[in-house]
């Protein structure tokens, strides 16, 4: 095989989700350079959104309904609302061509991870982080720490004065910047008491309430003023500790899961240098001799939101019901929107148990029609958020997504090449004979069993 479509193929999954099917024909051939750099295209930034109607609350039938009643009809519109932006966002890594944009933002919304029921305010989070994706790490750091889904979610609402709350600080430094070990309990202290007054109005909009705000002096990082939340976090910026722990993440998510610490100290001062421009950092990342190395290939496995992205992309597929995708999202465990806690999602071997492992390996048979799901979600009020209907696509009886894949155009781009060459990141770890014997030789059946072994499991 040649070492090109090795290295594109890489790159294609690690800084997109997966080799699309228009990708295939020059794949083999193309500069992996050229690739980066048409990774690296930005065009015209456009928000996510959803077109499910708002309620409008002053209406006169709404406010002849009973309290009871109205909350229902809310969660219903909350929900519909959300799970439209989940598939838009899904959409968006399927189908955009700015496919490193979309990867980053979905490291990002792992990285910066919040859950609140008000679907304006995951819009606006969601589009903030896709904004700065590729952007200044110091702007994405303000805008989400101003954001009203993330002060909502870290409780910054009940940070006053003489009450201060230390949830939305201590994650800041643990969680978002410098990391455990490069802070004390006394800097969590003294910077909850700098964002105090911290806030947002109705419309989502950041305000800083003065008569809530602790005037005093704070001794933070060893330094003692009258510092603000906007002071906290350029003191933070300011900490070589901070390019370090975001390199490091960056590195675990995107080349391999065992630092090499010479070469994160490396692009941590790189990145520290540069004013933390990520596009840089994640170039520098993407060009470099050693992310083509064999041990970074074929060595992560695959969160479900990336394998069904894959999925899809590889497959021109139509969707008849494509909120049913979600299902999917809570059966293999990872829901747009909906990180299981303030730390975001785990990686690596996290995704694999013994239920997820079946699914995984059988949703390419089931997207194909060939066999039946036979896994119901379980209710999680967690991840249902508190709203259990009858109408939710997250109970047990459901439609399958109604799934029409164009085989003929699969048929098509795979004449004459080995299939294992353009789905498998290590082919020669895979046993050929043993897919052929499940296979009638067709396009179709080759590739759907490729997609049904552990190795198609790896990226």
């Amino acid at each position: 095989m040649a070492d090109s479509l090795l290295k594109n193929k890489h790159l294609l999954w690690r800084a997109g989700f997966g080799v699309g099917i228009n990708q295939i024909d020059d794949l083999k051939n193309k500069n992996t350079k050229m690739l980066i750099h048409e990774l690296f295209k930005e065009d015209h930034f456009t928000e996510i959104t959803y077109d499910t109607p708002d309620i409008d609350s002053t209406a006169d039938e709404m406010n002849t309904i009973a309290p009871a009643e109205k909350k229902k009809e809310m969660q219903r519109v909350y929900r519909a609302q959300n799970e439209e932006l989940n598939l838009n966002f899904l959409d968006k890594m399927v189908n955009s061509k700015e496919q490193m944009r979309e990867k980053m933002a979905f490291f990002w919304h792992g990285h910066f991870a919040s859950r609140v029921l008000n679907p304006k305010f995951n819009r606006q989070l969601l589009n903030t982080i896709r904004k700065n994706a590729l952007g200044n790490f110091k702007d994405l750091l303000f805008e989400v720490s101003q954001s009203p889904a993330m002060l909502n979610f870290l409780n910054n609402q009940q940070n006053k004065k003489d009450h201060p709350n230390e949830n939305f600080a201590r994650e800041v430094m643990e969680l978002f910047t410098m990391g455990r070990g490069n802070y004390t309990e006394k800097d969590v202290r003294e910077g909850a008491r700098a964002f105090t007054g911290w806030s947002y109005d109705k419309e989502g909009n950041f305000k800083e309430r003065k008569n809530q705000h602790d005037e005093g002096n704070k001794t933070f990082l060893g330094k003692t003023d009258n510092f603000s939340g906007t002071d906290i976090l350029n003191s933070i910026l300011n900490q070589k500790a901070t390019a370090k722990f975001i390199t490091t993440k960056i590195y675990k998510f995107f080349v391999n899961e065992n630092v090499d610490q010479n070469i994160v100290n490396t692009l941590s001062t790189s990145f520290y240098n540069s004013g933390y421009d990520i596009k840089k950092l994640m170039a520098d990342i993407f060009s470099s001799s050693w992310f083509y190395d064999q041990k970074n290939i074929g060595n992560r496995i695959k969160s479900p939101i990336e394998l069904m992205a894959g999925i899809m992309r590889i497959l021109p597929m139509q969707i008849q019901n494509p909120e049913n995708l979600i299902v999917y999202q809570k059966l293999l465990g990872q829901m747009l929107l909906y990180p299981p806690n303030v730390a975001g999602w785990p990686n690596g071997r996290a995704w694999i148990d013994s239920s997820t492992l079946m699914l995984r390996l059988q949703v390419p048979q089931i997207w194909s029609g060939l066999r039946p799901l036979e896994y119901s979600p379980r209710q999680d009020d967690d991840i249902d958020m508190g709203m259990k209907s009858k109408e939710t696509a997250l109970n047990k009886s459901f439609k399958n997504p109604n799934i029409t894949i164009d085989w003929n155009r699969v048929d098509q781009v795979f004449t004459h090449k080995n299939c294992e060459d353009y789905l498998i990141q290590n082919p020669k770890s895979l046993d050929m004979n043993t897919v052929n014997n499940f296979s009638d030789k067709s396009t179709k059946m080759t590739i759907i069993n490729l997609m049904s072994t552990p190795e198609y499991q790896l990226m």
